[in-house]
């Protein structure tokens, strides 16, 4: 227990007070523009106000542009047709997400998994893990309340006493559901298998400086920028690593999340088309 206490300090603390002396990278040509799905484009399958015509905009500027996603809650196929059915004019190749950063690290560690994810995810993202023999060694996690009942905890509890891994797509503590209401995100769940196995998860999706290296593809993180409604997740990840964060205040963000975080984000503004705004104005100086 006390282990687990101090685990939680020190992650705050990391969180909160951040690396001492770290500065925003220099303004450095922008050549690439990541770019979160839900609560900064859409929230719920319904366009954020003038997010449609701000990508459009942003379009037309040079620069490369990628769709990086936590969201489990649907395969990235499905994720793509719901874009583009609420407006959105997006190549699937240009989506990135955790379930296909998950699959990869399933391949390279050669794991049998347990998976509680939606189906739609573990169908069209997992093709390869459909059946394999022996038992499960390993049990990935996501925001898939339905697969969290107290059966499936205890079955993905004993693989992991029994030396299994625990992975985690992503760790947000929460989200913005349907209702406008903030609801629990996949994090507690982990962190619940965490205590009660002994196991630490290995996280894989954002904030992990590996996720957000594989959706830049060898862009510089100085010669790009992060836009996205999770402090933690989008901004602190993106700028640990050297990217600019721009926070807008939809989705899950909450008054005063800028300053949850050192260095603040690179900039805070209302929405999404105001952060394309911003971002094309510095391209034409």
């Amino acid at each position: 227990m006390l282990q687990s206490f101090q685990y939680c300090i020190k992650f705050t603390r990391k969180f909160s007070i951040g690396i001492n002396n770290r500065k925003h990278p220099l303004m450095a040509t922008i050549k690439t523009v990541l770019i979160d799905i839900s609560g900064t484009l859409s929230i719920d399958n319904k366009e954020v106000p003038g997010s449609v015509a701000a990508l459009e905009r942003l379009q037309k500027a040079p620069v490369d542009i990628k769709f990086v996603t936590n969201t489990t809650t649907m395969s990235k196929k499905t994720l793509y047709e719901e874009l583009t059915q609420t407006g959105f004019d997006v190549d699937i190749n240009e989506v990135y997400t955790a379930l296909m950063a998950t699959n990869d690290f399933l391949k390279r560690e050669n794991l049998k998994p347990l998976f509680l994810l939606p189906e739609d995810s573990v169908k069209n993202d997992f093709p390869d893990f459909s059946s394999f023999d022996g038992k499960p060694n390993s049990v990935v996690v996501g925001l898939a309340p339905q697969q969290f009942s107290r059966a499936n905890l205890n079955k993905a509890l004993r693989i992991l006493l029994d030396g299994g891994k625990l992975i985690a797509t992503h760790q947000s503590r929460y989200i913005r559901a349907a209702d406008g209401k903030l609801s629990l995100g996949p994090g507690p769940f982990v962190q619940a298998l965490e205590y009660a196995s002994g196991v630490r998860a290995v996280t894989i999706g954002k904030p992990n400086s590996q996720f957000f290296m594989g959706a830049l593809d060898k862009i510089p993180p100085e010669n790009a920028v992060m836009i996205g409604d999770d402090v933690k997740n989008d901004i602190y990840g993106a700028q640990d690593l050297g990217m600019r964060g721009y926070l807008v205040k939809t989705g899950k963000y909450l008054e005063g999340d800028e300053n949850k975080i050192n260095p603040r984000p690179y900039k805070v503004v209302n929405s999404f088309s105001a952060a394309v705004d911003d971002i094309v104005a510095s391209l034409n100086k």
